[in-house]
């Protein structure tokens, strides 16, 4: 079986954990695009600073639901296109990891998705300062910097703060990686318990 294969087999075979809080909050979508290669990558963006939410940091492409969007895939599909150039013909959606809620009170559904490893990405200057790749075999070491807690659906979790090049990928962007790591490769990151050292997140 292929390293795809077995992605496929895995995230297909899931049961992501949905949040009962559905009409509680505003619903958003993002893609967690893996590109097709014998050492996959992770491709994720640096939002522009000037952004009234989540400016100056890592995320993957993704947005609110619009009205128009028939479910959260055609969010993500679209988001994806016009913050990244990515096509949504390109796309090989697998399926949902499990939702989170923003610090925003929005909902968040993040969907794992295939891509080709020759997309030329074209950023919307207003919203993206730069599209990035990491190889998804950096996440498996679990390099932390640091480890952040955050509250969420009243439980603490101890997430990991990756530095990768100029990039700090963390927040709810790190719990998503994380719990791909985790499923695709039994990486066993551990988030519900206090480490040895943390700090706290302002």
């Amino acid at each position: 079986m292929t390293m795809q294969e077995d992605l496929l087999r895995r995230v297909r075979s899931y049961s992501p954990r949905f949040l009962e809080s559905a009409g509680r909050f505003s619903e958003a979508a993002v893609l967690m695009p893996i590109t097709r290669s014998d050492e996959p990558e992770l491709v994720l963006t640096l939002r522009a600073s000037g952004l009234s939410t989540h400016g100056g940091e890592v995320a993957f492409p993704g947005g609110r639901r619009d009205p128009e969007d028939p479910d959260l895939v055609r969010t993500a599909l679209r988001e994806a296109e016009e913050e990244i150039g990515l096509p949504p013909g390109l796309v090989e959606v697998v399926g949902p990891l499990s939702q989170l809620v923003s610090r925003h009170g929005i909902q968040v559904t993040p969907y794992v998705a295939l891509v080709p490893d020759y997309v030329e990405y074209r950023p919307n200057d207003g919203e993206i300062a730069a599209v990035f790749s990491v190889p998804l075999a950096f996440f498996c070491e679990d390099p932390r910097e640091t480890t952040h807690r955050i509250d969420h659906e009243g439980r603490s979790y101890y997430v990991p703060c990756y530095r990768y090049g100029p990039y700090k990928i963390w927040g709810l962007t790190a719990m998503m990686v994380v719990e791909l790591v985790n499923l695709l490769f039994d990486a066993g990151i551990e988030t519900g318990h206090q480490p040895a050292s943390f700090v706290e997140l302002s």
